[in-house]
């Protein structure tokens, strides 16, 4: 069976290297270094120390991860029965090779044995004057995800090889934090080499000591307006309007009074949309989100749920109703989807529907639920054959609707007209087209079109009654030739 020994090289020169350490490396067995350039190497080799490092394999792939992997490969395939694998710093600490060979080595007949070398934490703790206890995040430079950073602690990103990965770095925070906020370089750090320097973010990838032995410090974002893309930020502010000193009328606010602004704010959302304003989407959507969390935050003060409950059901629903994409399921087009979600979201039910409108909310806009509910039906064939029924239907309709006016049936004549408008939304299906999307368009250019009757008519200086309607109609002619 293979042995490998793992040592860490530590994060200083050969005075802190510990002793048992260094008898490992001068033990005689072979030894492969992940990298030569280490001040410990370069003091054993004065000594006569000899080994084999994988700094070529840097040099030949393009990835970092197909470096791990090969180098893992190498020292798994080598004929020695036991050798030393040296690393910089701790084994255990920000060395991905490490924990490959730890996932491989039982698969591959091998033994692992870890002995320790000093940290660069340590060091890195004592050069900042920064107490980890307050919360800190050790990343790895190669291999940034913006989504996991958090900016409220002491952030230490390691793997800052050269200027391209400082770069890659750079832009990774410029997108959280202003081009001239305060970072620190630190190199060498236990070392007689060491150097630390406060830079603005904006010039990392422009430093020439940037190396294997560099760490990017990022201090704690302390000014508020930073955090203004911290989703948990915003939950905190809404949290304090609903605190005891906070606004009156979020501590108001229960769901039943929050209703109507959703369904407003929806609304401006698909104004927004219909406009093609990009930036008035972001903040319709924004005003969408507001709700969300108000409606999470007076769940929680009332001891009934939090936003994590919300967006964790979210989340295990999507997962669960999407097994085509995180299972094995297979969906071809988006009617198979919908077949899937309407199937499992079925099955969830645990138990039969009634009947298939049940799946028609109650609480949609009146045109949308008549919109709903005629789909639901004609997926079972309950539907005109063709366009020419819905027609004749609509026809039928208008002239019951005629019948009960005259006769001034004011009930019937209510009951008739809502037949004519249900009969207007099935042709609107029949044609694919959305008669919520069609009425919104249609308020939004009368909108438009009467606003410039009222610019024109103030124009004049004089009052509304002083014009005919055949001059106000002008006015309208007027708007709709410039498209409004």
């Amino acid at each position: 069976m293979k042995k490998i020994n793992i040592v860490g090289l530590g994060a200083g020169d050969l005075d802190q290297l510990p002793l048992g350490v260094y008898k490992t490396l001068k033990s005689g067995l072979p030894v492969y270094l992940r990298t030569k350039e280490h001040p410990v190497v370069a003091q054993l080799e004065e000594e006569g120390f000899t080994y084999q490092s994988f700094d070529h394999i840097y040099e030949n792939q393009s990835q970092f991860g197909a470096v791990y992997e090969e180098i893992c490969e190498t020292l798994l395939s080598v004929e020695e029965d036991e050798l030393i694998y040296a690393v910089p710093g701790h084994p255990l600490v920000a060395e991905r090779t490490v924990q490959l060979l730890l996932r491989s080595g039982d698969k591959r007949d091998a033994t692992i044995e870890i002995t320790g070398g000093q940290s660069f934490l340590d060091d890195m703790f004592r050069v900042l004057r920064i107490d980890p206890i307050e919360g800190f995040q050790l990343l790895d430079a190669t291999d940034l995800k913006p989504e996991e950073i958090q900016l409220r602690q002491h952030i230490l990103i390691g793997q800052v090889y050269d200027s391209f990965i400082a770069s890659n770095v750079k832009l990774t925070f410029m997108d959280k934090l202003p081009y001239n906020y305060d970072v620190y370089l630190v190199t060498a750090a236990g070392s007689k080499e060491e150097k630390i320097r406060k830079i603005p973010l904006v010039d990392l990838d422009r430093e020439t000591e940037v190396n294997n032995l560099t760490t990017v410090y990022i201090p704690p974002v302390q000014q508020g307006t930073l955090l203004y893309k911290d989703f948990y930020k915003l939950k905190d502010i809404i949290a304090e309007l609903r605190g005891p000193n906070g606004c009156p009328w979020d501590l108001k606010q229960t769901h039943e009074s929050l209703k109507r602004y959703l369904i407003e704010e929806a609304y401006e959302v698909i104004e927004a949309i219909q406009e093609q304003d990009v930036d008035h989407l972001v903040e319709e959507l924004g005003d969408v989100l507001l709700q969300v969390l108000l409606h999470a935050q007076i769940g929680e003060d009332d001891g009934y749920f939090t936003i994590d409950d919300v967006i964790e059901g979210l989340s295990a629903k999507m997962v669960r109703r999407h097994p085509h994409v995180f299972g094995d399921s297979i969906a071809e087009t988006a009617e198979d989807v919908v077949k899937t979600w309407r199937e499992i979201k079925q099955e969830e039910k645990g138990k039969e529907q009634e009947s298939l409108l049940d799946e028609v909310g109650k609480s949609l806009p009146n045109i949308l639920r008549a919109f709903e509910l005629q789909k639901k039906a004609a997926k079972v064939g309950f539907d005109w054959p063709d366009i020419s029924g819905a027609w004749d239907k609509l026809m039928e309709e208008i002239q019951e609707f005629k019948q009960e006016i005259t006769q001034e049936q004011h009930e019937k004549a209510l009951k008739e007209f809502g037949d004519i408008l249900f009969a207007f939304i099935n042709i609107a299906r029949f044609y694919g087209i959305n008669p919520d999307e069609a009425l919104f368009t249609t308020n939004q250019k009368f909108s438009n079109r009467f606003r410039y009757v009222e610019q024109k008519v103030m124009e004049s200086s004089k009052p509304f009654s002083h014009y005919t309607l055949e001059e106000l109609d002008g006015f309208w002619d007027e708007a709709k030739k410039l498209g409004l």
